[in-house]
């Protein structure tokens, strides 16, 4: 345990979670609440100039749900909080052997989903279907959110790469860690992040920085330097002062110099003044790469114009989204297992309303596989004609793994295809069309 006041580098996953859903836990407990409770987790609206989402954040939704334990300094840190010195200490014994024991239905990441769906569909003990709120929210929400704008720059960038540069701006190391995966789920083809590399098996790129160039005498001494120590994966920085005099002494390195890279100024003029230095040297296959305050609009306009660019570096934009920096996902109970039968529960609150009973969310594409609509349904309740495709699965079974799960690579192939059958009406980045999405009758309060 660290001190107070310090910023300890191991947490409790168990205790990161808001205080209300362990008071609300300890009041189940006491009041004899033990029925199974049906939770869903979703988007209530989309950001603005967002017209779909990429699902992601399961894998670490899955970790978490099959670890989470308390430990005995947990359990002992909450007997001193305030809220629980009349609680019994069987509500204590309880965590000490908590497990997760429901089921956990989502959609697979990748996926491309619309406000309202479910994106995950906890059953469990409610005590256990509450624990789990705050983590499953912060997880998916950031995700998500990151997924989407990722690939948003992507299909931006057409067939050029773009690599997440994201960890010194994201809020906090974790969250630089879990950024960069989810941009690769939306298509990012690396991260500058050495540790994502080697957790998720994503390729790392990285160059140098102005104080590489700055510590030498001159701006080539500096280049041959590092060239001599990489010379199989140098890409070399021009801007630190005249990027046009810099391609001019990178061309002394020749042809086995792999790339460069821009970051600032005039992006635009500087590469294609750069291009032709480095084509007239002979080094029409060194790459170029342009980084600095980039973004989907930036990026589309430099497509647009034929900019002759190789690859993007995308950092603050992509992992802190700025122009939509959270969604609006939600954790809401919808049914509770009653001895006499399955309770719907809802909300009425104006613009918060909730819809009751546990949903299957279903897809229909034409006969070329494009999507048409989606329909969200009451769980059990036929979508209509066979061409409906159910997008809910299970993916846990009484707290266990109810089959392997795709990985990394799978969930970024799964975004790409989502988006080739997503009709073009909808991935416009201003002014897309609205997706068809609509709720079944069964769903409604009334019933």
């Amino acid at each position: 345990m660290g001190q107070k006041g310090s910023c300890p580098i191991h947490w409790s996953p168990s205790l990161a979670t808001d205080l209300y859903e362990l008071t609300m836990a300890a009041g189940y407990f006491v009041n004899e609440r033990r029925e199974k409770a049906t939770f869903e987790l979703f988007v209530r609206d989309l950001p603005a100039q967002r017209s779909w989402l990429v699902a992601a954040g399961l894998r670490q939704a899955v970790d978490y749900l099959s670890a989470l334990r308390f430990s005995a300094d947990d359990v002992a840190h909450l007997k001193t909080l305030p809220p629980f010195q009349r609680i019994p200490d069987a509500f204590f014994d309880f965590l000490s052997s908590f497990r997760f024991t429901g089921d956990l239905w989502a959609i697979p990441e990748g996926t491309v989903v619309f406000a309202g769906e479910p994106l995950i569909r906890i059953t469990a003990p409610i005590i256990e279907a509450q624990i789990v709120e705050t983590f499953l929210l912060a997880t998916v929400n950031h995700q998500t959110l990151v997924a989407t704008k990722a690939a948003r720059i992507v299909e931006a960038a057409a067939d050029r790469g773009v690599v997440e540069f994201g960890s010194r701006r994201a809020h906090g190391p974790e969250a630089g860690l879990m950024a960069a995966r989810a941009a690769v789920i939306g298509g990012c083809i690396g991260t500058s992040n050495v540790e994502a590399g080697r957790q998720f098996g994503i390729t790392v790129y990285g160059t140098a920085a102005h104080s590489w160039i700055m510590t030498f005498e001159s701006e080539l001494e500096a280049f041959r330097a590092y060239h001599r120590v990489f010379p199989g994966s140098t890409t070399l920085l021009l801007d630190t002062f005249d990027p046009v005099e810099a391609a001019r002494l990178a061309t002394r390195i020749g042809p086995s110099l792999k790339g460069v890279r821009l970051d600032s100024g005039d992006l635009a003029g500087q590469a294609r003044r750069v291009r032709a230095i480095l084509d007239e040297a002979g080094m029409s296959e060194t790459r170029i790469m342009l980084s600095g305050d980039l973004n989907e609009f930036r990026i589309a306009s430099l497509v647009e114009s034929r900019v002759p660019v190789d690859l993007f570096g995308v950092g603050n934009e992509l992992v802190n989204s700025p122009d939509a920096p959270a969604l609006s996902g939600v954790y809401k109970l919808c049914a509770l297992e009653m001895p006499s039968g399955t309770r719907p529960v809802f909300k009425l609150s104006e613009g918060k309303q909730t819809r009751p009973y546990a949903k299957q969310v279903w897809r229909r594409r034409d006969g070329h596989g494009a999507f048409v609509e989606d329909r969200v349904t009451r769980e059990g309740e036929p979508a209509g004609s066979p061409e409906w495709e159910p997008l809910l699965n299970r993916v846990m079974r009484s707290g266990r793994l109810d089959g392997p799960m795709p990985d990394l690579s799978s969930a970024g192939r799964r975004r790409s295809s989502q988006l080739d059958c997503l009709p073009a009406r909808y991935k416009r980045m201003e002014g897309a069309a609205a997706y068809p999405v609509r709720f079944s009758a069964q769903l409604s309060a009334n019933r």
